[in-house]
């Protein structure tokens, strides 16, 4: 285990951010499987509602660096071309 006091900091600093992370990313993955149930019964109301939610949620791990801004954009991107694609 670590040494000195500043190392030991560090450990307790990096695993609190690791756990604040994977919450994160878990919220994204819960958005996308709402978002997807919502496309798949074909309710298109409640899809939107879903992507909506989906889009903040990606939108603040990116501010946090949990996911690359490009991979929120692109997630984003695709299901609303989904949910336009439903009639």
């Amino acid at each position: 285990m670590a040494n000195t006091k500043s190392v030991q900091k560090r450990a307790r600093q990096s695993a609190k951010r690791a756990t604040e992370n994977r919450d994160s990313k878990t919220r994204v993955k819960t958005a996308r499987k709402a978002v997807i149930a919502a496309i798949s019964s074909g309710d298109k109301q409640g899809a939107l509602s879903k992507w909506q939610d989906l889009c903040s949620v990606t939108d603040k791990a990116a501010k946090r660096g949990v996911i690359h801004k490009n991979s929120a954009n692109r997630i984003k991107g695709l299901y609303g071309q989904r949910i336009a694609a439903l009639s």
